[in-house]
């Protein structure tokens, strides 16, 4: 005959079976209750001298502005500065390739205002661009493309024309538009002289000030670009 011996279970190792589960359900609360944190992401910046921040304190152009803006309002995000001054729309579609790292989750262009310098054609600067969210589309990044407005002294149609490819671009590409990159600067004002006291000595480049307040206006648009696209 076989005795089974029932061994009966002492207070303590119930007592460790409870807390044990107690631990359990409250952690699982919460778990539920705590959304996940939104990994960082990478966005590189390709632009030219008002991208590079030319003329300005390493701590005051373009790149770390914006970047110092977005970690304020809890941004996870890093943006590299891939700003050349002196670029064009051929330039950074010549090092857009290498510019793009894979760890890259988007990129923001500001291409265009040296094309507009120099009257390169609007067809060639548009090709040129288009060439790019091209690329960025092959990755699958999504593009901030930020516009530039030629000045009238080239004539109604060069204006006409060139304004008219960053919209049209952005529409063809699904990209997102930021309509001018100095919107910000005299609050969307286009009157050279309200925007002088924020210009540097050549008339071209804002100073620390006037890109303070381009970042005032861009920076809420990059945050939305980032939430839209965000995974």
């Amino acid at each position: 005959m076989i005795h089974l011996r029932l061994i009966p279970l002492t207070y303590a190792p119930l007592r460790a079976i409870r807390n044990a589960a107690t631990a359990f359900f409250f952690a699982s609360l919460t778990a539920l209750a705590l959304p996940a944190k939104a990994d960082p992401v990478t966005v590189v910046a390709l632009g030219d001298s008002l991208t590079a921040g030319y003329g300005l304190p390493a701590d005051q152009g373009l790149v770390p502005q914006l970047q110092a803006w977005l970690s304020a309002a809890g941004q996870e995000v890093t943006v590299v500065n891939a700003g050349v001054s002196g670029d064009t729309t051929a330039g950074g579609l010549s090092r857009l390739d290498w510019s793009l790292t894979p760890e890259t989750d988007a990129l923001m262009v500001t291409l265009g205002g040296n094309d507009m310098l120099r009257g390169v054609p609007p067809a060639e600067a548009r090709s040129n661009l288009s060439a790019i969210l091209q690329g960025a589309q092959a990755k699958g990044l999504p593009v901030l493309l930020v516009g530039m407005q030629a000045p009238g002294n080239y004539g109604a149609d060069y204006k006409a024309d060139f304004d008219a490819i960053y919209p049209d671009l952005a529409a063809e590409y699904g990209a997102t538009l930021y309509p001018f990159f100095f919107q910000g600067m005299a609050e969307g004002s286009t009157d050279p002289a309200a925007m002088r006291a924020f210009m540097q000595d050549d008339g071209i480049h804002p100073n620390a000030e006037g890109v303070a307040r381009i970042v005032a206006d861009l920076g809420p648009a990059v945050q939305a670009f980032l939430a839209a696209h965000r995974p």
